[in-house]
Formats: structure tokens, C-alpha cells, sequence
């Protein structure tokens, strides 16, 4: 902890717990089903393809993409292979 008593970053993440059982409340995007999730996040993809901000990755960008996230996940367990 900081001498704020905060911790690292100094954000306190607070959770919603309800009056009667104590459970945390799910708000937001957690609250709802994943059909209504998956609609609302296509009507986002679906604005952003219109306006012209989206992003569409070419296979070089796809592929270089992958193979970065292949090797830092294996990162750990075995050396860079030496090209």
C-alpha cells in the first residue's frame, strides 16, 4: 500500500452488495442475458463499419497478431526459439 492507504494506482474498486442477502448486485453489462449482450455489442460493430472507424485486419495482421500472443503466453515455459 502507499502512505495514502490507497492501494498501487491509487483506485478504490467498490462493490454493490444487496441489503438483504449480501450478494454483489450484477450491474451494467453483467446484469443482462448474453443475447441481449451480443445484440448491443453487434449494434456497436455494426455503427462503427458505417461511420468508417472500425478496424478489419488483414491476414498479415491477423497472423502476426496470433503468433505475438502464441509466444508471450508460452513465454515462461520454454526460451525463444533463435531466428
Amino acid at each position: 500500500m502507499e502512505p495514502t492507504g490507497l492501494p498501487p494506482g491509487g483506485r478504490v474498486q467498490e462493490t454493490r452488495r444487496s441489503a438483504v442477502d449480501g450478494r454483489k448486485e450484477r450491474r451494467g453489462f453483467a446484469s443482462m442475458s448474453a443475447d441481449k449482450q451480443r445484440e448491443i455489442a453487434s449494434k456497436g460493430g455494426r455503427a462503427a463499419h458505417e461511420k468508417g472507424t472500425a478496424h478489419e485486419w488483414t491476414p498479415d495482421e491477423a497472423r502476426n497478431a496470433g503468433r505475438k500472443g502464441g509466444l508471450a503466453s508460452h513465454r515462461k515455459r520454454r526460451p525463444l526459439p533463435l531466428v
